[in-house]
């Protein structure tokens, strides 16, 4: 459904993307990440056909993005930093993107009334920011986007609005296979709802992967070992991450999991366990090997 290859992005000097290569799925939720500035939102606001690129290929379900009118119809961009009409109630901005997307369904506009509980007849400007997030999805969803694009979705949301955003999302991958690429500092979310992400630093990706089979390559350890002087480095693991606490190592380690364990084990370990890995502690050790400083946060 996407497709991006050899994308670069500069503005004016300063390059901003870099040989950016991935491709997303129908039908599939895909995580980007990055630290602060890394270009995650120029290469979304390129991938609405907002911007254009330097370089390289964009596509959506086979043609380009940018002055596309027939793709721009398939494609909805849901900003970190909200806009709304001026002076506009919710009622008067659903007729504004019915008469810009074609795929606009009124009969689910009156459905999400009961999910977002909120008087259309009021102006939006006097709404809270989280208030103005679910209006946000609320037009965004009636849209039925194939490809929704998503910056800080859930910032502003409670509890209870997050899941049901995210539980909506879901149901329309699930059920029109829509495609959705979604940027979030709370990687614990992107957790619950992504298949594939994709680490974006500093204008590069670092990595593309399923989560899973990301997840089943790298490891965190906990052991310690009969000498006390064995040294992890000298065993010959493709160590990410080391952790000394008395005597217990803690290890992030990249490999086939039997290897590992084989190699360790072989060193007469007294204690060895694999612990749960969160996709945060992968954006850490990551980014870590990119140059980002982080110490004792691994827990």
């Amino acid at each position: 459904m996407i497709n991006v290859k050899g994308l670069h992005k500069s503005f004016q000097k300063e390059k901003i993307l870099n040989d950016v290569t991935f491709q997303v799925g129908e039908g599939s939720i895909y995580g980007l990440l990055g630290s602060n500035g890394a270009g995650k939102t120029s290469l979304m606001r390129i991938l609405a056909g907002i911007l254009k690129q330097s370089d390289g290929l964009v596509q959506i379900d086979g043609q380009q993005v940018f002055e596309n009118e027939d793709t721009q119809q398939k494609v909805l961009f849901l900003s970190d930093s909200l806009y709304f009409h001026p002076q506009y109630t919710t009622r008067q901005m659903a007729n504004y993107y019915r008469s810009m997307y074609k795929a606009w369904s009124e009969e689910r506009y009156e459905a999400l009334k009961e999910v977002f509980p909120l008087d259309e007849h009021k102006k939006i400007s006097r709404f809270s920011k989280g208030m103005q997030r679910q209006v946000a999805f609320w037009l965004a969803m009636s849209s039925n986007p194939d490809v929704l694009i998503l910056d800080e979705p859930f910032d502003g949301l409670d509890a209870v609005m997050r899941q049901r955003a995210r539980s909506l999302i879901i149901q329309d991958v699930a059920e029109r296979q829509m495609t959705v690429l979604i940027s979030s500092h709370n990687l614990r979310e992107v957790e619950d709802i992504c298949d594939h992400v994709g680490i974006l630093h500093k204008g590069e990706l670092l990595l593309e992967r399923d989560l899973d089979d990301l997840k089943e390559d790298v490891h965190k350890i906990q052991v310690a070992f009969r000498d006390q002087e064995t040294s992890v480095t000298s065993i010959g693991l493709d160590l990410l991450y080391h952790e000394k606490r008395g005597s217990v190592n803690l290890l992030i380690v990249r490999g086939k999991e039997e290897e590992v364990e084989r190699s360790i084990r072989a060193q007469h370990a007294l204690i060895y366990d694999r612990l749960p890995l969160t996709l945060e502690e992968i954006f850490i050790y990551e980014m870590g090997g990119a140059g980002y400083a982080f110490e004792n946060i691994l827990v």
